[in-house]
Parts: structure tokens; C-alpha cells; sequence
């Protein structure tokens, strides 16, 4: 038998306050951020989290929108249409994440076209610099349309990542960002699924702020729980939701324990619309088995709550994740 166990978190959303607080004479310093929570993360053989900011350098947006000189750099702008914010993160964020326990990252999500489609593809060039892998958007066509499969000690994980949307910026290159199209993602399932050993869909869906799945996630979860997937990883609503599970038999006749932790809130944010719960995330862990015939389930299922803590040291600002 093999066993494996993997964590997962949900919205990495670097607020400038956040990456002012990191500022060095020489660069940037995040680990500190993550100091009391890594060790959770490092035991696991595998973690997931939702990279809900770019990595688009401080220069031109495609749009035409400039990132501020000087200390400025890295506040965040409102797009010139669209009103919404837009974020980019130094390029230091990626080695922290690395050193913290990090594996892999969704791009998938309402910001990643906040660089533009250079800022993109930036964002994709710094996590492979330093080996992060990840899924949701994507350079080329082909990388697009190739099944993301990864193998953690012969247990073979197929991931897929989907937004709801890029907050009305337009994506010149439809393949670019993975949206949440159910013919397309069933599609993806069963191609993920002929190769994996367990699937996981990794979406940014739902309703700001919210407590409880809307009732469109929840068909669209139960929709993929028929289709084979084993475990939906949700992000956006800034929140913590129940995570729910059960034994549910797919159309193909197997019955596994399906995971639906449609929102695992804010691993690191600021406080956003005055409300302290979207401080609040959690570290879920997934324990997984493959036994001799070769079937894989999740056999347990663990909650870690975290907290974003800010406070003042001596003038200034600290930002640090708390396990509960």
C-alpha cells in the first residue's frame, strides 16, 4: 500500500500593505510571513495553493497601465475600464513559497490577467524558476490542451484549475485562462482521469464573502464528483466554507469519498471589507491510499485553521500566518 498526504490553501492575495511590510534595504524578505505555519505545510508530500496575484515585474502592462516607480511600485492600481484592482508581486514571493513547502499553484482566478497577457506568462516564467509547478493558464496552445498529471511517490495526482472569470479584462487568446465551462472541464476529467490516479479540480467560483456554497456550486461540484473527480479545491469568496464529504458512486461505477471544500478562504490578506473573517483559512489535508489493486481513495480528512496576524514592531508593520 502507498499513502500519501497533501495540504492545500486557498487565496494568496499579496496586498500592498503585505509586500510593503516585506521591504528590505536589498529586496524583499516573505519568509518571515510564513515562519510559524511552514512546518504544517512542509510535512505534507505535496501542497496545493491558489496564487491569486502576477508576478509582472515593474514595467508596462499590455494595457498600457504603469506600475508606480520608487516605493510605490507595488500598490495596487484600478484598471483604467474595468475599476476593478490589479496585482503584481515582486518576483521574491516565489522562492519564499518554495522554502515554505509549496509544490504547485492555480493561476486560474479573477486576477491573473491583472499583468496582461505578458504579465501572464511573466507569472508563469517566475514559478518555474523556481520549480513551482502549476495549471489554469498557460503559454501556448499545446500546454493548454496537455493533462497536468504529477506523481508523489507512485501515486499519480491529475490536476485541473478553472476561473469564473479575469475580472472583465479581456483574454486575446481564449486557450490563455481556463474558464469555467462544464463541456470543457468534463472534457479535461476524462483525459485526466484515463492517466491519474486521483483528480482534483482546483476552482475559483462562488459568491464574495459568503459563507455557504451558492447553489451553482454545488451542482457544478456534484457534476464533477459524477465525472470522476475525487476532491474540488474552491477559492474566491474570501471565506471559509464547511468542507463536506461522502461516498459517492461516479457513472463509471466507482465508489470513492468525494471532497467538496468549495471555499478554503484566505491563507494570507489583509482585512478586506472590514470583515475579520476573511482573515480566517484553513489547511486542509487530504490523506490518500493506493492499495495493492490499485485503487486510490482518500482515507482521511484534516482541518487546520490559520489566521493572518498583523501587528507593529517598532514603527513597523508584520504580517504572519498563525496555525490554529
Amino acid at each position: 500500500m502507498t499513502v500519501i498526504k497533501i495540504a492545500a490553501v486557498g487565496d494568496i492575495l499579496m496586498k500592498s500593505e503585505i509586500i510593503g511590510s516585506a521591504k528590505q534595504p536589498d529586496g524583499y524578505r516573505f519568509e518571515p510571513i510564513f515562519e510559524q505555519v511552514a512546518p504544517y505545510i512542509q510535512e505534507h508530500d505535496f501542497a496545493i495553493g491558489n496564487l491569486e496575484t502576477t508576478f509582472s515585474g515593474a514595467t508596462w502592462h499590455d494595457d498600457g497601465i504603469l506600475k508606480q516607480k520608487g516605493s510605490n511600485r507595488w500598490k495596487e492600481q484600478r484598471h483604467p475600464v474595468t475599476r476593478y484592482p490589479i496585482f503584481s508581486c515582486p518576483d521574491e514571493l516565489a522562492p519564499a513559497l518554495k522554502r515554505s513547502g509549496f509544490d504547485f499553484f492555480s493561476t486560474a482566478n479573477n486576477h491573473c490577467m491583472d499583468g496582461g497577457g505578458k504579465g501572464l506568462v511573466r507569472t508563469l516564467d517566475v514559478l518555474d524558476r523556481y520549480e513551482l509547478k502549476h495549471t489554469g493558464t498557460y503559454r501556448s496552445r499545446r500546454d493548454a490542451h496537455t493533462s497536468m498529471i504529477i506523481p508523489v511517490k507512485g501515486i499519480k495526482l491529475g490536476i485541473a484549475a478553472y476561473t469564473l472569470g479575469t475580472n472583465s479584462i479581456p483574454v486575446s487568446k481564449a486557450w490563455q485562462v481556463n474558464r469555467l465551462n462544464p463541456s470543457r472541464m468534463l472534457a479535461d476529467v476524462k483525459a485526466l482521469r484515463e492517466q491519474a490516479d486521483l483528480v482534483i479540480a482546483c476552482l475559483h467560483f462562488g459568491q464574495e464573502y459568503r459563507t455557504t456554497p451558492t447553489a451553482r456550486q454545488r451542482r457544478l461540484m456534484q457534476l464533477l464528483f459524477q465525472h470522476g473527480v475525487n476532491a474540488v479545491l474552491g477559492a474566491h469568496p474570501h471565506v471559509l466554507h464547511p468542507v463536506i464529504s461522502k461516498k459517492m458512486k461516479d457513472r463509471y461505477g466507482r465508489t470513492r469519498l468525494r471532497v467538496a471544500a468549495s471555499s478554503l478562504g484566505n491563507f494570507l490578506t489583509t482585512r478586506l471589507k472590514k470583515n475579520p473573517k476573511t482573515l480566517q483559512g484553513m489547511i486542509l489535508s487530504l490523506t490518500i491510499e493506493k492499495n495493492k489493486q490499485g485503487i486510490t481513495d482518500i482515507t482521511k480528512i484534516d482541518q487546520r485553521l490559520t489566521t493572518v496576524q498583523r501587528v507593529e514592531d517598532q514603527g513597523r508593520t508584520v504580517f504572519s500566518i498563525i496555525p490554529d
